[in-house]
């Protein structure tokens, strides 16, 4: 089937389970699909504290980050459901995990989308939150808060963003690291004409989603669907 034929199903389906779906929930769909980006991304490099993991996530949908790509080498991912508020359900995760180190995979398929790999480091000379370019998609790589980026991670990325400190302490805790980050960017971001908001593909892809993470027994309204259109 080709992309067009896949857009139209999508249509035809979305419009039959948006009955399913107060106008209210409509609405409010809407409003945070005009304020959703895939011009910015984050990239997660082993990270393995359940808190900050998932309160990176929370500040992702609050700050209308749509893409999360998590980088498994060492550790596995994992989430702590009383932090991330059921923000999952509204993000797509993308995982890179099949070897033993998944940064050069998760680097390569993010540069093969157009993202320029912008890492995260209070050590590194770089551009601010107030001064990093927005002209092409930016994929923001952040590490542990122990270790940091892993040494291939800073090699290889493009260019490199910290956030000024005027204390004693070395860096900010990741979550807030990433909170500060996307509360700027994206608010710069949506104050220029580059082509930040979804494409109205993409608008019907995550509505459908969202419907779908919405509506209770949806599988078999969605069976019941195809088959009275077949």
């Amino acid at each position: 089937m080709n992309q067009t034929a896949n857009g139209m199903q999508t249509k035809v389906l979305l419009n039959f389970l948006l009955e399913y779906i107060t106008p209210e929930r409509k609405a409010k769909f809407d409003k945070v699909l005009n304020n959703r980006t895939r011009h910015i991304t984050i990239v997660l490099e082993d990270i393995f504290q359940p808190h900050n993991a998932s309160a990176v996530l929370r500040s992702c949908d609050l700050t209308g980050i749509q893409d999360v790509h998590i980088i498994e080498n060492q550790y596995e991912y994992d989430i702590n459901p009383d932090v991330v508020v059921g923000s999952t359900k509204w993000l797509n995760l993308y995982k890179y995990n099949s070897t033993k180190f998944n940064t050069p995979d998760a680097y390569e398929s993010l540069r093969k989308k157009g993202y320029r790999i912008v890492a995260t480091s209070p050590h590194e000379s770089g551009y601010t939150p107030e001064n990093l370019p927005l002209d092409q998609p930016v994929a923001l790589v952040f590490g542990t808060e122990k270790t940091g980026l892993s040494e291939e991670a800073l090699a290889q990325a493009d260019a490199f963003v910290r956030i000024p400190m005027v204390g004693f302490t070395e860096s900010y805790n990741i979550s807030v690291s990433a909170a500060l980050l996307l509360y700027t960017l994206t608010n710069r971001l949506r104050l220029t004409d580059f082509s930040w908001p979804l494409t109205e593909t993409e608008r019907d892809e995550l509505m459908l989603q969202w419907c779908r993470n919405t509506i209770k027994r949806v599988g078999v309204l969605e069976e019941t669907f195809w088959k009275r259109l077949a």
